[in-house]
């Protein structure tokens, strides 16, 4: 019988998880992924956020996308949702370069997708831009 991925994450015991580089945190924003297809071609998505941390980000799109794996995009969040209180400082500068690595299927009812991504920030340059903020706001 195949194992779905929810069935085999919820099989391990707590304290073998793998510990995860930054704290997941539950936000829905809206935001936008840019992208070239196959053809060249530059293509969008309004997507909302799911959870984000440092370096990844969950998102939903409205509808069903055709974005494959390990395909670069440019994600954003809008303008106006950029100063909100929990996001990582990556995160409100504008364009962020990103990774998709795992794309889930079109639910049946609604249509729509999660894409996650994985954020192409440099640990040290968010460090920096951590502490500058950090200072800024002291």
């Amino acid at each position: 019988m195949k194992q779905t991925r929810t069935e085999s994450a919820q099989a391990i015991p707590t304290d073998q998880k793998i510990q995860r580089a930054a704290e997941r945190r539950p936000l829905t924003l809206p935001a936008r992924l840019t992208w070239k297809d196959n053809r060249g071609a530059t293509r969008f998505a309004s997507v909302v956020t799911r959870n984000v941390s440092e370096y990844g980000v969950l998102v939903e799109c409205q509808t069903a996308v055709s974005i494959p794996m390990y395909r670069l995009v440019q994600f954003q969040l809008e303008r106006d949702v950029r100063d909100t209180d929990p996001l990582p400082a990556s995160l409100r500068h504008g364009r962020v370069l990103s990774a998709v690595y795992r794309v889930t299927s079109p639910t049946p009812s609604t249509g729509r997708q999660c894409l996650a991504l994985r954020l192409m920030v440099e640990p040290k340059q968010q460090e920096a831009e951590d502490v500058t903020q950090t200072r800024a706001t002291a």
